[in-house]
């Protein structure tokens, strides 16, 4: 387990930063679909987004309030992720959100695809 610091958050900060990483997402592949990069339908039900790719492959990314935590669901496994000093940590080893969903993005899509996070 890796240890980082976690920042604490109310609930309406929680609530704005998945809320807002959520729509970094959407505004990012409403943009790939726009410019033919590639097609990944995405569909949202409150804080839950599922990503399908091309080849039938999900990721499943869902908030969870009671934890302050977001977590990714993708075909080479599940993490979990906390607030740290102003970006998403995995709670195992600290990687940071944006860089472990372009990876496991571009293993699905079978081409490089980078996800960023959103301005602040």
């Amino acid at each position: 387990m890796s240890t980082f610091p976690v920042t604490a958050l109310t609930d309406a900060q929680y609530h704005e930063l998945t809320s807002a990483v959520l729509a970094s997402i959407e505004q990012t592949l409403d943009r790939w679909l726009q410019d033919d990069v590639v097609d990944i339908d995405a569909h949202r039900t409150g804080g839950l987004l599922e990503l399908s790719f091309p080849n039938g492959s999900k990721i499943v990314l869902n908030t969870q309030p009671p934890l302050h935590e977001l977590w990714m669901a993708a075909r080479a496994g599940g993490y979990h992720y906390k607030y740290s000093e102003g970006c998403w940590r995995d709670t195992r080893d600290g990687a940071e959100f944006f860089a472990e969903l372009s990876a496991r993005a571009s293993e699905q899509a079978g081409q490089r695809l980078q996800f960023a996070p959103p301005a602040n």
